[in-house]
């Protein structure tokens, strides 16, 4: 029987020396995983800070866009509620020219008209012209109604403006209403 012990014992210590082995070589590949070198975190830290650097510029840029679009919708507001003066400036002036005795009157409200709205067009208002005869663009202008066209040349086209349309810049603040033949 003491061969067969002497197989046991043997056979434990084989399995212990593994299991050793295993453990030196687990704590020579955990040796091997060195801290980083001063080049590789320098290249990191560099990385780091440019990226943080290409954020802030993005931001920058972002905040600079989105200020200029606050001011441009800042007057826009204030344009928008103006612009029924406007209207009633051009109504005011069309009825004063059908009266002859009051032409200095009509002298005096066209250049307060004048005035008005050239300052208005200084600060990027404009008309958006609509004619008679034009033809109707529905992102251009709005359809208030259709009547029948006084003519076949004028089936689909505009034949009165109701009220006039304006942009600020390149957006348009208020569409033309039309009236369109059918």
């Amino acid at each position: 029987m003491s061969k067969k012990e002497d197989i046991k014992d043997e056979e434990i210590n084989n399995e212990q020396e593994t299991a050793q082995v295993e453990e030196n070589q687990e704590v020579e590949v955990e040796v091997v995983k060195e801290e980083p070198t001063t080049e590789e975190l320098l290249e990191t830290e560099k990385d780091k800070f440019l990226r943080l650097f290409a954020e802030f510029e993005n931001y920058k840029k972002r905040t600079t866009r989105e200020r200029i679009e606050l001011y441009k919708t800042a007057g826009q507001e204030l344009m928008t509620s103006l612009l029924p003066v406007v209207d009633d400036f051009e109504r005011a002036l069309t009825h004063i020219a059908e009266d002859i005795e009051t032409e200095e009157l009509r002298k005096g409200v066209l250049l307060i008209y004048n005035k008005f709205y050239n300052t208005l067009e200084q600060k990027g208002l404009s008309k958006i012209e609509t004619n008679a005869g034009d033809v109707f663009d529905a992102e251009i202008h709005e359809a208030i109604t259709q009547i029948p066209a006084p003519s076949e040349d004028l089936k689909g086209k505009i034949i009165d403006c109701v009220e006039k349309g304006y942009k600020m810049g390149t957006k348009i603040i208020r569409y033309p209403k039309v009236v369109i033949g059918q």
